[in-house]
């Protein structure tokens, strides 16, 4: 073979492998990845705006999801296109300018960028909007109307969120967390991306059934965590169904409970290609969540905020955790209710600096921050904080006392302010911040673990904060995300509901088939 002929034969297998690297790209699925996270209470005054929302695109989403590294598998087995992520921390309803902004980008660059073979959506399914009913429900329908009905969507969501028919219809995959609190957050989101990669290499395409049950009961997260029964058994019940034949996924809903729509209720769903299978799991799934509705019970001792503070100053753990839990800016609170603060700086325990030390976190103050910071540490600071947004409770409280710590570039709350006042070192926000971890505490120069007390706007703790207590009381207050349904006053769920109507006729639990997407 002379040297003309082994060039050309090379010459062609490069040709080859280049035709089967072009193909092999070419035949990748095209995918598209959108993500509208918030969970909104309909009982706070708060306004949630665009700037409420961390917003992700390009690279950025990939790097929120630990799935999505460069070389991961599942990164690899797609032409993945990111468009929007917009995410806030609970609060008040999503002004309707903010949610048509949003929406309309998602919708734009789906426009620009498809076709899709397919989508993974991710919503918490609690948000609120106004005028709306199913904000969920709204963007699926209008995203359908984008990417037409042969691309496959992949939706995962919080199990505190609602789910309609709409949302299932155009949702040919749909899954939730299994876990409350959210520990497995990341894994159900890449279960729905996982189960989307499955039928789209397998050639199954679509799911031939879906199933949706309503299930009458509205309860808070506080009452239905996993860590307790009967929570934990209920939802242990899932996964061995999505190992039946005919079943890929099933999900456990309980609904959000500070929402006041139609749609607020707990929910069951099932989907797979075996109608039997399907409607047989999730009825189990229904009737299982229904006959164990009245053993739900707070996840720890509730008390009055009295009662929680004698019991918190007797005791001799540190640190007592005391649950503020109305105003919990993580389940849609507005974060600045004064009415726990106000009776705290009443009482005559923490009024000396050798009483008993307590930590409150926390209470916004944008002023009162602005104040510290030209006063700085050190100083003598005298100021009003908290009730800019709700005042229903309670006003204003001043704080005198000495500026301890200001520190500069928290992501949520921006710039925070410790200022101590008799025995307590209170947290002042310019922006309202959640306080879960150790962390949150000690860049500010507090121990928390050695503090008698320590009272944060929470609901249950945390897995960081339950770890850390020493013993824990969730306090009974008032505020947007009122533990005390009944006293809220919903209007427009549907009734009969429990725990409204506790002694109410057994509903019908009969699997609802939901029409495929594209049916």
């Amino acid at each position: 073979m002379n040297n003309k002929s082994v060039i050309a034969i090379f010459a062609l297998c490069m040709l080859l492998i280049s035709s089967c690297a072009k193909k092999e790209k070419k035949d990748l699925p095209k995918i598209a990845i959108a993500g509208f996270w918030i969970e909104s209470s309909t009982f706070s005054p708060a306004k949630s705006d665009v700037n409420s929302f961390k917003q992700l695109r390009g690279d950025e989403i990939f790097d929120y999801y630990p799935f999505f590294g460069v070389d991961s598998t599942l990164r690899k087995q797609a032409q993945w296109v990111p468009t929007l992520r917009a995410r806030a921390i609970p609060g008040g309803v999503v002004t309707k300018e903010t949610y048509e902004t949003f929406v309309s980008e998602i919708l734009e660059k789906l426009k620009v960028n498809g076709p899709f073979d397919a989508m993974f959506l991710d919503v918490h399914g609690a948000s609120s909007v106004e005028g709306m009913d199913d904000p969920e429900g709204d963007l699926i329908t209008r995203i359908r109307k984008v990417v037409g009905t042969d691309c496959m969507i992949s939706t995962s969501m919080d199990l505190h969120g609602n789910v309609t028919p709409e949302l299932v219809k155009h949702s040919d995959l749909i899954t939730c967390f299994r876990l409350a609190p959210h520990e497995d957050a990341m894994e159900t989101r890449r279960r729905a991306v996982k189960n989307l990669l499955d039928r789209l290499e397998s050639g199954k395409g679509k799911p031939k059934y879906k199933a949706w049950i309503p299930v009458p009961v509205l309860l808070p997260g506080e009452k239905t965590s996993t860590r307790i029964e009967p929570g934990k058994s209920l939802y242990a019940k899932i996964d061995p169904l999505t190992k039946q034949e005919g079943v890929i996924d099933a999900a456990i809903w309980v609904g959000y409970a500070w929402g006041d729509a139609p749609r607020n209720t707990a929910t069951v769903t099932a989907y797979g290609d075996s109608k039997e299978e399907v409607a047989k799991a999730a009825e189990y799934l229904a009737k299982s969540f229904w006959d164990v509705r009245k053993e739900f019970e707070f996840v720890a001792p509730v008390a009055s905020l009295d009662e929680s503070l004698k019991a918190a100053i007797k005791s001799d753990k540190k640190p007592f955790i005391i649950s503020d839990m109305g105003d919990n800016p993580t389940a849609g609170g507005a974060g600045d209710v004064t009415w726990t603060l106000a009776e705290l700086l009443k009482r005559p325990e923490f009024k000396k600096s050798g009483g008993p030390s307590l930590i409150y976190a926390s209470i916004p103050g944008p002023k009162f921050v602005e104040k510290a910071v030209k006063l700085g540490e050190g100083a003598m600071i005298e100021a009003e904080a908290g009730a800019n947004v709700d005042s229903r409770y309670s006003g204003p409280v001043k704080l005198k006392g000495k500026i301890e710590k200001i520190r500069h570039g928290d992501k949520h709350a921006e710039t925070e302010v410790v200022v101590k006042v008799g025995s307590m070192h209170v947290i002042v926000t310019k922006i309202r911040k959640p306080y879960h971890h150790e962390a949150d505490f000690t860049n500010l120069g507090l121990n928390p673990r050695e503090s008698d007390i320590v009272m944060v706007k929470i609901g249950y703790l945390v897995p960081e904060l339950y770890n850390m207590r020493g013993d824990w009381l969730m306090a009974l207050t008032p505020g947007g995300v009122d533990q005390d349904l009944i006293r809220l006053g919903h209007k427009r769920i549907k009734r009969p509901m429990f725990p409204f109507d506790a002694d109410m006729e057994n509903p019908d639990l009969s699997a609802r088939m939901i029409p495929l997407s594209n049916e």
